[in-house]
Formats: C-alpha cells, sequence, structure tokens
C-alpha cells in the first residue's frame, strides 16, 4: 500500500475483501448519462426539475480567487439551461480574520454577560488558555464523552480567547499529531490570527516533528525540556505490496480499477509501484516538504536553502535547535509556568490560573459578543468514508452515511431559515452510488441557494464527488483532492479453499448469475468483460458530471482525472478548485454568493449538533469496557456491509519517519492494509 510518510492520518484503502469483492456494480447502478462533444450538458438524471449548470472559476487559486459571471443559453434538447462563463471576473473575498477591539459599551454587555453565565461556563479572571494538541484531531464537533480534540472546537476556542477579557493568553502544548496537514493549517491560521489580538500565545513541544513545528511555528515563543524528542528530518514515501504474501495462501485478488494513476488495489494487484502512482506521490511529496521549507524559513527569518541544509544535517539536539533559533528557550513544562506567574503578576506561591480547552469549549460565543446576525448558514460537516445506509457497528459522526446526510440537504433545501450552505469534507471516498445520490442532492440545493464546499485533511475520490456538486470549492494547500476514478474487484479463493479441503458448488439461472457468488474460481471471460465494462462505466459517469460540475469539455478534465491526487495548490491551477483559505474563506464566498454585506455577522449553525451515544459514554469511562476498538469495529463494517464499485482515494497515510521500521513488516503489511479499509 502506497503511503506518504508524512503524518498520521489513515485514509482508507478500497476495500476488496471477501464480501465486497464477490460484488460488482451492475448496469444500473448509475444512469447514463449522455454527453455531446466538447458540450457539458446532462441529461435527466432523475424527474426532479433540470439544474443549470452554474459558472465557477478555474482559476481562482490564490488568496485572492476570482469569480465568474454566468450567462445563460437555452439548449432546445433536454431542456437543460446552460451557463456559459464570460471574462468579467471579480474576486473573491479572502475571509481574514480583522481583530476589532470592543468599544465601551460591547464591554459591559460582555462583562454583565459573564456574571449571569452558568457556573460551568465561568471563568476565573487572568486565565490561561491550555490546549493539548495530541493526537487525532476529528473535524466533526465532540460530545462531552467523546474523547480527542475536535478542529471546530479548537479553532472556536482560539476566537473566542481572542476577544474574552479574562483570557491573557494561550499555552498551547503540541505533541505527536494524528491529523492532515489540512487541518493543522487550519489550527495554524487560528493561532496567527489569535496573535492579532495582541495577547500572547506560547507553545511547549516535548515531542517535535514537521508537522508540530509547522503549527509551533506561528507561536510566538517555542519552548522545549533539555529531553525533547526532535525529529525534524525531513519526509519519505514508500509502498507496501502484499500480492506474494496473497499468491502463497492461494489467494488471487481480481481488481479493477480505471484510472492510470488509481492505486487503490495496488498493494493486493501488483509487488512493486507503477510509474504512475510514483510520479504522483513523488508530487505531493514535492509539495507537501516544499509548503513545510517554505512556511517555515518565512517564520523563522531564514532562507529556504538554509532550512534544507539544516534538516540535512540530522540535527536532534535541542540545545542546536536553541543556538540556531528554532526554539526560544529549553525549559521544562514548570518553569515555562512559572515564567508566565512572573509574566502575568501572579505570586510564586499562588497557583497560575488556567482553563483547559475541554472546560472552555462549554463558554458560550454569545457571552464574549461572537453571537452571529440574523443572517443563517448552514454547515454540514461530512466526515469519514462514504457508504450508503448505517452499519450496526459504526458510531455516530465515524462514517459519512449518504441516507442520513441527503435528509440534512434536504432539510436546508426546505427551509427559508438559511441563506446558503456550507459543506465541510473531510473524506477519502467510499461508496461509488452514496457518492452519486449524494451529488445529486447538493445540485438541488443548490439550485435553490448558494452551497460552498470546504475541504479539510482529504477531499477525494467520492469527497470530490460531493464537492464538485457545489458553487464554489475551497480548499487548503495541501489538501488531498481530485482522485477522479473507481475501483472495484473480488479474490479468487480457490486454490486457498483446495489448501484447506473447502468446497463451494453453485447452481444458477442466468448467464451472469455466478459473478457474484461464485469466489472459488476466476471469472468467466465474458464474466470478466461485464466486470471491467462496469467499471469503465461507473468511470465514465463520475468524470463526466466532474467535467459537468466544473465548467470543463470531457478530454480536458480527462487530463487532470485518471484517479490522480492533486494538494488543493495544484488542484486550483487545474480547475478542480476555485480559492484557497480554510472554513472563513467558505463562510465569506457563501455570504458574497448570498448577497450578505461582508462586514455584517452571520450565524453559523451546525447541522449535526453532537449527542453521546452508549459507545462513547463507555468510552470516555474506560476504553476496556467497550470490547471493541473503534478500528476493528469500522474494519468488521466494511467486511459485512461494503460492495460494489468504490470512489474512494487509496490509502495514503500520512506519519513521521520515525517507528516506520520497528514492527514485523509482514505484519504490518496486513496492519496497514485492514487498518486502511
Amino acid at each position: 500500500m502506497s503511503k506518504l510518510i508524512l503524518l498520521h492520518t489513515s485514509y482508507h484503502l478500497t476495500p476488496i475483501h471477501r464480501r465486497a469483492c464477490n460484488a460488482v456494480v451492475s448496469p444500473s447502478l448509475f444512469t447514463p448519462s449522455s454527453l455531446r462533444s466538447q458540450c457539458l450538458r446532462l441529461q435527466s438524471i432523475s424527474p426532479s426539475p433540470p439544474l443549470s449548470l452554474r459558472s465557477i472559476s478555474a482559476r481562482a487559486f490564490d488568496s485572492s480567487s476570482p469569480e465568474t459571471k454566468e450567462e445563460e443559453s437555452k439548449e432546445s434538447d433536454g431542456d437543460v439551461v446552460i451557463k456559459t462563463t464570460t471574462s468579467d471576473t471579480k474576486e473573491y473575498p479572502s475571509g481574514e480574520f480583522q481583530f476589532e477591539k470592543a468599544s465601551a459599551w460591547k464591554s459591559f454587555v460582555v462583562k454583565l454577560r459573564m456574571l449571569i453565565a452558568f457556573p460551568w461556563q465561568r471563568v476565573k479572571k487572568g486565565s490561561v488558555l491550555t490546549i493539548k494538541l495530541r493526537g487525532q484531531v476529528s473535524d466533526q464537533l465532540k460530545s462531552r464523552f467523546s474523547s480527542g480534540l475536535s478542529l471546530p472546537q479548537i479553532c472556536e476556542n482560539l476566537m473566542k480567547a481572542a476577544y474574552d477579557p479574562r483570557i491573557p493568553g494561550v499555552y498551547l502544548q503540541i505533541e505527536s499529531l494524528n491529523c492532515g496537514w489540512g487541518k493543522v493549517e487550519e489550527i495554524r491560521r487560528h493561532i496567527l490570527d489569535f496573535k492579532k489580538s495582541g495577547k500572547f500565545v506560547v507553545a511547549y513541544v516535548p515531542a517535535c516533528g514537521e508537522k508540530e513545528y509547522y503549527l509551533a511555528s506561528a507561536c510566538q515563543e517555542i519552548y522545549a525540556p533539555p529531553s525533547a524528542y526532535f525529529s525534524l528530518f525531513g519526509l519519505t514515501v514508500q509502498s507496501s505490496f502484499i500480492r506474494g504474501v496473497l499468491e502463497k495462501v492461494g489467494i488471487e485478488p481480481q481488481v479493477e480499477r480505471i484510472g492510470k494513476y488509481k492505486s487503490a488495489g495496488d498493494q493486493l494487484a501488483r509487488t512493486t509501484m507503477s510509474e504512475e502512482n510514483c510520479e504522483m506521490l513523488t508530487a505531493l511529496l514535492d509539495n507537501i516538504y516544499g509548503n513545510w521549507l517554505d512556511v517555515i524559513s518565512s517564520t523563522r527569518g531564514k532562507k529556504r536553502e538554509d532550512i534544507e541544509n539544516f534538516i540535512n544535517e540530522g540535527v536532534y539536539q535541542v540545545e542546536k535547535l536553541k543556538e540556531e533559533g528554532w526554539i526560544t528557550n529549553i525549559q521544562y513544562d514548570d518553569e515555562v509556568i512559572s515564567m508566565l506567574k512572573e509574566r502575568l503578576g501572579v505570586q510564586k506561591e499562588k497557583t497560575l490560573p488556567m482553563v483547559d480547552y475541554r472546560k472552555y469549549s462549554k463558554v458560550r460565543q454569545w457571552t464574549v459578543g461572537l453571537s452571529g446576525g440574523k443572517d443563517k448558514i448552514a454547515i454540514i460537516r461530512a466526515s469519514g468514508s462514504i457508504s450508503r445506509v448505517q452499519g450496526g457497528l459504526s458510531l455516530p459522526g465515524s462514517s459519512i452515511i449518504g441516507e442520513q446526510f441527503i435528509e440534512k440537504i434536504r432539510t436546508v433545501r426546505e427551509s427559508k431559515r438559511y441563506k446558503a450552505a456550507i459543506i465541510r469534507i473531510d473524506s477519502p471516498g467510499g461508496d461509488a452510488l452514496a457518492s452519486d445520490l449524494m451529488w445529486r442532492e447538493i445540485r438541488l440545493l443548490a439550485a435553490s441557494k448558494p452551497v460552498i464546499a470546504s475541504m479539510s485533511d482529504v477531499a477525494a475520490s467520492g469527497g470530490y464527488y460531493m464537492a464538485m456538486a457545489a458553487d464554489a470549492i475551497v480548499a487548503e494547500n495541501l489538501t488531498l483532492t481530485g482522485s477522479i476514478g473507481v475501483v472495484t474487484g473480488k479474490f479468487n479463493l480457490g486454490k486457498l479453499y483446495e489448501k484447506i479441503g473447502f468446497n463451494k458448488e453453485i447452481i444458477s439461472r442466468g448467464k451472469y448469475a455466478e459473478v457474484l457468488a461464485a469466489e472459488q474460481r476466476s471469472f468467466r471471460p465474458e464474466e470478466a468483460e461485464i466486470f471491467a465494462k462496469s467499471a469503465q462505466n461507473a468511470y465514465k459517469q463520475f468524470r463526466d458530471k466532474a467535467a459537468l460540475s466544473r465548467s470543463m469539455t470531457v478530454d480536458k478534465m480527462e487530463e487532470v482525472a485518471q484517479g490522480r491526487v492533486w494538494t488543493g495548490n495544484d488542484a486550483a491551477s487545474r480547475g478542480l478548485v476555485d480559492a484557497i483559505g480554510g472554513l472563513s474563506r467558505a463562510v465569506a464566498i457563501a455570504k458574497l454568493k448570498a448577497n450578505i454585506p461582508q462586514d455584517k455577522q452571520v450565524a453559523l449553525v451546525e447541522l449535526a449538533r453532537p449527542s453521546p451515544t452508549l459507545p462513547e459514554i463507555l468510552s470516555g469511562i474506560g476504553a476496556s469496557l467497550v470490547g471493541v476498538d473503534r478500528a476493528m469495529k469500522e474494519v468488521l463494517q466494511e467486511l459485512t456491509f461494503s460492495g460494489g464499485v468504490q470512489a474512494r482515494m487509496e490509502g495514503i497515510m500520512f506519519q513521521r519517519l520515525e517507528g516506520a521500521s520497528q514492527a514485523n513488516p509482514i505484519f504490518s503489511l496486513f496492519k496497514d492494509y485492514f487498518g486502511s479499509l
């Protein structure tokens, strides 16, 4: 399985396991769309009213992205209105945070609100906000019983703290993170925004790699203990393949993937990395490493060449890092706290007032004067792999369930409360049918009100399928996106059955009846043909709808499709993304398209507020009480309920170089694969 060794995020592989691999998509999974040469016209997908093709600029890939005007031209065939773009463009708003000092009246109102706040929402004056940034960071809101960090709550806490007169500064303890570069960029942006308030932000880094230092570099001061683990050694790419292992146990993988860059399934079907996969992974690695060098060199006031040379020296001594200006000083945690006490005028014998991330999350925005205006924008979060229906073993928020997501979309479409909607996507894809059904509903929503897609760590394959239905797509510089391609397959277990003495016989009627049932043999020629044609048909549906959604010709879309994964910047320069930024920029663009003045506050309404479930409560009490690890639950869900063609990005796992080769290689192979299903 190919993976970039950058940070600990498992972005799931296409599940080609026993049940899913026995299934192929029937030709009726997708209703074929017919496209005239060099035109972008969608035939009827359902009896619903026809949708208009919205003009989306492919040029807006920097912080000032242009938006094209629309011009209607009616086509007599199909009753579909086609909108063509004109050269008249205007820039998208940046959504950049501007700190505004509170007036005397507003300060009085805020103090009054603090007095009447509930006891669990109160914070002692002069308290330092402490956030321990380590482990997994979810793009979903968390309930009080959920473990781990929540990106929206981290960002909200930093925003509230900037305006909270009780908070003089922030103390970040940054350790090994398990998230992608998109979330890291979003957190870093909010740290920089917080600094605009004039308050201090201090980082303490006992364990630090490239990702952790990327965050710490946004802080005013960086401290580390003398024994800190620093591993700023660079980034690597590696690929693992289990085809040889499967052959030894008598399993023949039969994988059909469309798109020369669609490497999902390579770890099963190949023994070496393909040239196309090597090209794609190398480009991703160069982009991420290059961006890291640029940001760090700018932050530390050094030349890029000097930063790269320093990394190539293999420096791990904390003393050397201090000498070269990478950190402010070498101090233990208690020494940093003592320094903060002195800075804030707290007597030595007294305890420094502190409020942690979890408690401060209970403080309402209204309390610090950040309540929104009358105009409402809905935020619909879509995180995890995509499936059409919910399995019995899945936890709420752990995946995108097509049926539930469509209900939310329809709620927003039918309601007059919302002026616009933002689809927040953090998904490597999944079930192609579910992706198409959600694409349709998002387009129906976009026909009635503005819809903006905001990408987090990844919005690839089925994740991009969803995003491309929006009026505009916003991604981070290093968001992984694209991967316009499909994959499906099955295992031939015949030799394995022989070895273990198992036999299976089938009586069937119908030429292709055994395609879904006969895992004890290879495809017959006619079965292999329909198997390939089904996958090719699904790919054409995906590609053609991407061309339609992005106002491209099919030939132009084919150049950037083929299953290739792009970073946000590269995707923007190729017309797959409209603007670079985070959720704040998506909100600014939504306001623009909804004709809401940029200086007017809006209320962001989360449609999926967290609610504690029994597994989450038990998990909060003790993981041992749950009895089954969450990762194993997800694997079992895939083994039980998945099937058909997948619009899923390969499992590009981002982790650090350290510890990459400590485990047994064969065990790691299977662990990586099944952990990425």
